[in-house]
């Protein structure tokens, strides 16, 4: 559990369009194998300590004729940012995808001094 000691608590979300690769035969439409895209989101302003954050796919249009193989990940959080990524591998063809995130964690009190 994340314990935030502050009495100031911060939330952060977005969406961000990771690809619509059907358009341009990108590889995630055409390609095999493992493939992904990343997106490194910054957050509006800075939490004290890196925030839990939570990805959750708000767009996910793909081939009728191949298995649904996708994976959504928040990487190398930290204060400041993270890195958003989408994964598919094999054969699933991805035609577009869209990506929401949410990220909770305590914020600096702007009276609070830094004397160190």
């Amino acid at each position: 559990m994340k314990r935030i000691r502050s009495h100031l608590f911060g939330i952060d979300q977005g969406e961000h369009i990771m690809f619509s690769d059907y358009e341009n035969d990108g590889k995630m439409w055409l390609g095999n194998g493992t493939r992904q895209r990343k997106k490194t989101i910054i957050f509006s302003e800075p939490f004290v300590d890196a925030p839990a954050v939570q990805v959750s796919m708000s767009l996910l249009d793909l081939d009728k004729d191949t298995n649904v193989r996708a994976d959504a990940q928040a990487k190398n959080i930290s204060t400041t940012g993270f890195d958003l990524i989408f994964r598919t591998w094999d054969d699933t063809r991805v035609a577009r995808v869209r990506l929401s995130w949410i990220a909770m964690g305590g914020l600096r009190d702007e009276d609070e001094w830094d004397v160190s």
